[in-house]
């Protein structure tokens, strides 16, 4: 009987226990469309990717003129001539993947100045995420901007607005 009288003792308390937890949904990716420095931030990063891929872009079109002139000539070249264009078409091509790699490969320059112009936005929101948490003694806060973490979120529950608030982008 005891051990029946526990039992139900400790199923009423986790019980009470789960009910007394306190979350929150967010919308991060909104959160971020709606901030103004976020906006500049991906919008100088859009026109640093276009002036790179525009680099890349001449460089490729430079080297597809050097395959064509080759392809034109290659009939009348010696052996020797033959080779060395060859050589060069080769350490050209490497160069583009070199700078392609280099522009836009994993932590590449594209990545780094991502960080550099982004994170800082970044920060700037969870951090008034962890103050809203803890103003309001949320038990943890869900986002629902990123994959299929929360499947359900009733809208009641979404403090996205309140984040906005928070860092002064709403009244």
């Amino acid at each position: 009987m005891k051990k029946i009288v526990l039992a139900v003792c400790s199923l009423f308390l986790m019980t009470t226990a789960s009910l007394s937890q306190r979350y929150a949904v967010i919308d991060t990716k909104y959160i971020l469309d709606k901030m103004p420095e976020y906006s500049a931030a991906q919008k100088q990063l859009d026109d640093i990717a276009a002036g790179w891929q525009k680099e890349i872009d001449d460089k490729q079109a430079e080297l597809d003129k050097m395959y064509r002139e080759f392809d034109a000539e290659q009939v009348m070249l010696t052996d020797d001539l033959k080779k060395k264009r060859e050589d060069q078409l080769f350490v050209k091509e490497k160069e583009l993947r070199d700078l392609q790699r280099k522009r836009f490969g994993f932590e590449g320059d594209l990545f780094k100045k991502r960080q550099e112009l982004v994170k800082p936005v970044q920060d700037k929101v969870y951090n008034a995420i962890q103050k809203l948490a803890v103003q309001r003694s949320y038990d943890f806060i869900l986002d629902k901007s990123e994959g299929i973490t929360v499947i359900f979120a009733d809208p009641k529950l979404d403090k996205s607005e309140d984040i906005l608030k928070e860092l002064g982008v709403r009244n």
